[in-house]
């Protein structure tokens, strides 16, 4: 396993081919039949050259038994027909299950991440790999491996049957093979670097164009368009690159190929020639070694020219089986019933540089249905100690426990069910909104999502086009600040988390609002473990506990009503916000 500067890791070719086997094998019995049905079909089809010879020495014997050899050779080809589309069907559905079960433990094994592994990784590199990769995939399975399987198979039966035949012809056959094999060890040593740096330059062109869309307006408001258009050309001229290189390489293959079919295809018929005129073998025979022989150059062909397509998903293998390698437990740990929500953090320290420590040696227990509120400056530790308590970030020393038990021991499910996170920039799903609310509550009606949406406040969705129906996200209705986190609030009412964590969840919203989303908030905080990381300190005042935080340490630790009556960093805050709110409301009065 391969992984370097931060990137996600590439499995090695062994690792690769037992991540295949156990893919595959995971329905044993259907693999197997699907094989032996390809075979069968295989088998009538390398019969139909042994058929012609003994047409043609039925010919020359006067023609006895002549027709029943047609009647032979029409039902060989039926059956071939129909037992390899058979068998083609069969291994299709076997294949595209095994991609399914790829595609779902890749995508579970990304969430299962932390949001700080996958950004140092890079968001191109994983969007490439469970999009391209997964692509480029499912059409070489659907096309080149069942063409590899029955070619392997009829040039395997292909060369029995000339061995059958006569040694000899199968001899002369053979002379072909150290060409083909010289032709495909040198096309293997060549194309698997060219493959995957490909495939590695396909995802810093993802990664750049990304990170171009994302910061758009920044773009623009610097005029540095033609920098990032620059920097996009260089990465798609690196991948038009390789994809010629990868092109001239196939193309040497391909002739070497054709060259060695030539000298393969003279020997036959140079031996066959020479068996019948010594009377060895007879005309018959000497024709279905050759046909025996022609009929090989479509599937060695086929076996050695999808070895190209084989080789670049195996390239997109390697990247998968490599995302899918990285930690995320298979089986539920940590508690299975209801979590109290009882939080404990001890010496936890975090930076995001190696120079620099944004949390320093934090050690903290919030008690269950306890409601905390973190206060300080930006920049002071909030957001980090924030992610750290959610699992989300792991820490670089100390432990985190929930109800008792490391975070690192819990299941990704069973703790995302258990912590719930919203942060002052809320996502909003592509779709109506009621199918952004049920992401969180498959099952809920309408009814019980109107109810909710009611018991936060009054009904927002009266005021949008549609309501429940109206459509949201990408290309759809656009939602205010205050409506996209009442949004984000109403989901994690509908969740049953005992453990909630705002992170600034009401920071966008205009003085209109806030009260609002602060009612919203109270509403959903209500009998569970909860902490706030508040921009505004009417939260603090309602918190049973406040945290003030100063350069990654906690400072202070106590109620609002007995941390304003002492000299510190609380009571600066808190004096300047009640001259704010004394500004605003003179403001108020002025008009």
């Amino acid at each position: 396993m391969t992984a370097t500067n931060g990137t996600l890791p590439i499995a090695s070719t062994r690792e690769t081919l037992r991540g295949m086997v156990r893919l595959v094998m995971v329905r044993p019995a259907h693999s197997i039949a699907t094989l032996g049905v390809l075979g069968i079909g295989v088998l009538a089809a390398t019969t139909v050259p042994w058929l012609v010879g003994l047409m043609v020495d039925s010919i020359t014997d006067g023609g006895r038994g002549f027709w029943l050899l047609v009647g032979l050779l029409l039902s060989a080809l039926s059956v071939s027909a129909v037992v390899t589309w058979a068998g083609r069907v069969m291994l299709a559905g076997t294949v595209q299950r095994a991609v399914r079960d790829l595609r779902e433990t890749a995508f579970a094994t990304a969430l299962a991440q932390s949001s700080s592994r996958l950004e140092a990784a890079g968001t191109g590199d994983l969007v490439a790999r469970l999009s391209g990769d997964i692509q480029a995939i499912s059409a070489v399975v659907s096309t080149a491996l069942p063409a590899f399987l029955t070619a392997l198979m009829t040039t395997g039966l292909s060369l029995t049957g000339m061995g059958l035949l006569d040694y000899r012809l199968a001899l002369a056959a053979l002379v072909a093979a150290p060409l083909q094999f010289l032709a495909l060890r040198r096309f293997l040593r060549q194309s698997g670097p060219v493959y995957r740096a490909h495939r590695a330059a396909q995802a810093t062109r993802g990664q750049r164009l990304i990170e171009t869309i994302r910061g758009a307006d920044t773009v623009r408001a610097l005029r540095v368009e033609r920098t990032h258009l620059d920097g996009l050309a260089s990465a798609s001229q690196s991948v038009i690159g390789y994809e010629l290189r990868a092109t001239h390489v196939r193309n040497l293959f391909y002739g070497r190929l054709n060259l060695a079919e030539l000298i393969g295809l003279t020997a036959v018929l140079v031996t066959g020639f020479l068996l019948v005129r010594d009377g060895s073998v007879t005309l018959g025979t000497a024709t279905a070694g050759a046909l025996y022989f022609l009929g090989l150059f479509d599937p060695i062909g086929t076996l050695l020219g999808t070895v190209d397509d084989l080789q670049d998903a195996g390239a997109s293998l390697a990247r998968l089986f490599g995302l899918t390698s990285m930690p995320s437990p298979s089986t539920p740990r940590g508690p299975l019933t209801r979590a109290s929500g009882r939080i404990d953090l001890d010496q936890v320290s975090h930076g995001y540089r190696p120079d620099a420590a944004d949390l320093c040696d934090v050690t903290l227990s919030i008690s269950p249905g306890e409601r905390v509120a973190i206060v300080g400056a930006s920049g002071a530790g909030k957001s980090t100690l924030a992610k750290i308590a959610a699992g989300l970030l792991p820490p670089d020393t100390g432990t985190v426990r929930l109800d008792g038990v490391s975070l690192a021991d819990w299941h990704p499910r069973h703790l995302r069910a258990t912590i719930a996170m919203i942060s002052q920039e809320p996502h909003v799903f592509s779709g109506t909104l009621r199918d952004d609310l049920r992401l969180v509550a498959p099952s809920a009606t309408d009814a019980r999502l109107r109810a909710m949406i009611a018991d936060l406040g009054e009904d927002w969705t009266r005021s949008l086009p549609n309501g429940l129906d109206t459509v949201i996200g990408a290309g759809g209705f656009a939602l205010t600040p205050a409506q996209m986190q009442l949004l984000a609030l109403t989901r994690l009412a509908l969740t049953a988390a005992p453990v909630v964590i705002l992170d600034e969840a009401t920071a966008e919203a205009g003085s209109g609002d806030g009260d609002r989303l602060d009612y919203a908030v109270e509403q959903i905080i209500r009998a569970r473990t909860s902490i706030i990381i508040a921009h505004r300190l009417t939260h603090a005042v309602r918190a049973d506990r406040v945290l003030v935080m100063e350069n990654g340490e906690i400072v202070q630790d106590g109620p609002h009503s007995a941390l304003i009556t002492v000299d510190g960093p609380y009571r600066s805050l808190w004096r300047a916000h009640q001259a704010g709110v004394d500004a605003a409301e003179d403001a108020r009065r002025a008009r």
